[in-house]
């Protein structure tokens, strides 16, 4: 599964002073806190010189005070994952982990994601752009019922509601709008899911997800011991190979780079249904990236060194800034 080498950092010297960018203004601010500190204490487990910065403070100012030469991004949501942040590391010419402006950008936006998905030949659920609760019952004829609602511009489930009747989707556009003007409703598949984390290029073993709740929402994703996870996932090889392969071209589609998770729904007809690809994903006690990596044989501290290692890879228009 292997599509490029990895760039290997054997001592920690190597990396110089890393700083791990946490917190920050989002609504995803709680988990990105916890990824964060998790990140932190592995990186210094290892003999990392790390420090963990909260991106309420004057990010610019603060790392060059404390003359950091890397920076190892555990933001989640808009301000830190959306390719705002990977600009001024940039002009900062401070080399980070993960993808770039544009992957960080393009894979932030569901609806540009849904888009690229298409041009590659990547199956997607199929959707409509709500603009105002008018739109309610064209949007019903045209998709039918369930239906997701989302806004384009978030993360781990935030602002998502699933709907069951026409007259509950003012409701739920209401709750869409209060997080991105952009809202998605997309048609509402049954079937698994499943996500597929990517590291270094490689595909790491797919996590099947189950939960009691309605859908895979925040509470499941972060807090609730209810949610199953199933890894191995439960495919058969063949068609484990054959969606990992798949959320390899996703990952590309987008732009992204480094690391990160391809999440899809997998329906009656056995193909993958791609929802979104996550660059900067949760490294807390419920995240799924860390459980493919276990599977893989990677514990937690060797994946956060390998994670720091991307922030050493070629980005489109620029090196590592080193």
């Amino acid at each position: 599964m292997t599509a490029g080498a990895r760039i290997r950092i054997d001592e920690a010297t190597e990396f110089g002073r890393v700083a791990v960018l946490m917190g920050g203004v989002s609504a995803e601010r709680e988990i990105s806190l916890m990824t964060g500190h998790a990140v932190l204490e592995a990186l210094q487990r290892r003999g990392v010189d790390a420090q963990g910065i909260d991106m309420r403070e004057d990010i610019p100012a603060v790392l060059m005070e404390r003359a950091c030469d890397r920076v190892w991004i555990a933001l989640h949501g808009g301000m830190g994952e959306d390719g705002s942040v990977q600009g001024l590391l940039d002009v900062l010419r401070l080399p980070y982990t993960g993808s770039g402006v544009l992957g960080s950008a393009v894979s932030m936006d569901k609806l540009r994601s849904k888009r690229l998905f298409a041009a590659w030949g990547l199956a997607s659920p199929a959707f409509e752009i709500m603009a105002s609760p008018e739109d309610a019952a064209a949007i019903v004829a045209r998709l039918g019922l369930p239906l997701m609602v989302k806004p384009a511009g978030e993360g781990s489930s935030v602002g998502m509601t699933r709907v069951d009747s026409e007259a509950d989707l003012a409701a739920a556009w209401s709750e869409a709008v209060r997080y991105d003007p952009c809202v998605l409703v997309e048609q509402w598949l049954d079937g698994a899911e499943y996500s597929v984390p990517v590291l270094q290029s490689e595909a790491l073993p797919i996590i099947r997800i189950e939960t009691p709740r309605v859908f895979y929402d925040y509470e499941a994703k972060y807090f609730s011991d209810d949610t199953r996870y199933f890894c191995p996932s439960g495919l058969p090889e063949d068609m484990e190979c054959h969606c990992r392969q798949a959320a390899l071209e996703a990952f590309d589609a987008v732009g992204a780079e480094g690391w990160g998770r391809v999440d899809f729904l997998m329906g009656d007809d056995d193909a993958p249904s791609f929802l979104e690809v996550n660059t900067v994903p949760g490294m807390t006690s419920h995240s799924l990236v860390p459980m493919g990596a276990k599977a893989a044989g990677i514990d937690f501290e060797e994946l956060v060194w390998r994670v720091l290692e991307t922030s050493f890879e070629d980005r489109e228009g620029g090196g590592d800034g080193a």
